[in-house]
């Protein structure tokens, strides 16, 4: 048995709430990270496709919610959102979302050198270096997000009924 105590849900500190000026801090470099993204040639599904990707992995459920529906605005294919978790094994990606997608896990988990090591060579082959840095910024972005909504147990609820 474990002698960890589960703090509930209720009980979390929403932490941008308790520190606004930390959490306003995180939405401008979003913000800025969002106009390096467009500047650099990277479209908004592919933005979100990142976004979901570093979440999936992460286990963020308020961060999957938010850019899910983002995602789909955008004009992303229920078919591509459900099979992201295994997108090196299907035909649905080109070589620049393969690229960014392979950034974005590099990102996340930057430990695994050999991962990091072939992530970039195919970053290098497919995108520029501003799509480099705008795929990194947002990867890089989106964990922030996941540990601020993971830490305080940002619920999601249901959707209304249409």
């Amino acid at each position: 048995m474990s002698d960890v105590t589960v703090v509930p849900a209720d009980r979390r500190v929403f932490i941008d709430k308790q520190s606004p000026q930390a959490y306003k801090a995180m939405v401008a470099a979003a913000e800025a990270t969002r106009e390096a993204a467009a500047e650099a040639g990277l479209d908004r599904r592919l933005v979100e496709l990142i976004n979901l990707r570093v979440s999936q992995i992460n286990g963020c459920a308020f961060c999957l919610n938010v850019h899910t529906k983002a995602a789909l605005r955008e004009g992303e294919t229920t078919q591509r959102l459900g099979v992201l978790p295994a997108w090196r094994d299907t035909e649905l990606f080109d070589a620049r979302e393969r690229a960014a997608l392979a950034l974005a896990e590099a990102t996340t988990d930057p430990a695994d050198a050999t991962l990091q090591e072939a992530a970039y060579g195919a970053a290098r082959a497919a995108l520029s270096e501003a799509e480099i840095s705008a795929a990194v910024w947002v990867a890089i972005t989106i964990n922030a997000f996941n540990r601020v909504s993971i830490m305080s147990k940002h619920p999601v609820r249901p959707a209304p009924a249409r």
